[in-house]
């Protein structure tokens, strides 16, 4: 999602118009609806700065609206809760293999496609972790995805990632 769908969304959310908004961010009167509106349609991105100012106005956390670099585990998780307002997310507690005192997460997403692409990608990690692929061709494959997604073998894939397509 959009750093302007993401306002839009807050935005509507909190019940502001765009012109209420553009005031709240110190924005002028006579432009702050033109200003948000810019934002929202994706015609302009704003700058970190104004991103900040349009996040104390909304009064949500600057995170909860730029898009996420997926580098800092904030970002997962602002990821996470965005993808839960579309597909409603279920968290799960899984024990850990190698330390029965420790506890992680796993989660649930209820979208049959995107369980379709994880399967096909767990099995991609089960391959390269049984030798079956190299670490070559498995960031081929990733590079390459989807035109390298082949169903889990049920079809072929638009773009060959196997160094040895045929396995021989």
């Amino acid at each position: 999602m959009s750093v302007g769908d993401r306002i839009k969304r807050v935005r509507n959310f909190r019940g502001l118009t765009q012109r209420e908004l553009g005031i709240r961010a110190g924005f002028d009167e006579s432009t702050a609806d033109v200003r948000i509106n810019q934002y929202e349609a994706g015609l302009r991105k704003p700058k970190e700065e104004i991103l900040t100012r349009i996040a104390d106005a909304l009064e949500v956390n600057y995170r909860s609206l730029y898009e996420p670099t997926f580098y800092t585990a904030e970002d997962i998780m602002y990821t996470l809760f965005e993808m839960d307002e579309h597909f409603n997310i279920r968290l799960h507690e899984v024990p850990d293999e190698n330390f029965s005192s420790r506890k992680h997460y796993a989660i649930q997403i209820r979208y049959p496609v995107a369980e379709t692409f994880l399967q096909e990608w767990d099995l991609r990690k089960k391959e390269l972790a049984a030798g079956i692929i190299s670490k070559s061709e498995y960031t081929e494959w990733k590079l390459n995805w989807p035109q390298t997604a082949d169903d889990c073998g049920k079809h072929p894939p638009k773009i060959e990632w196997r160094d040895n397509p045929s396995g021989d």
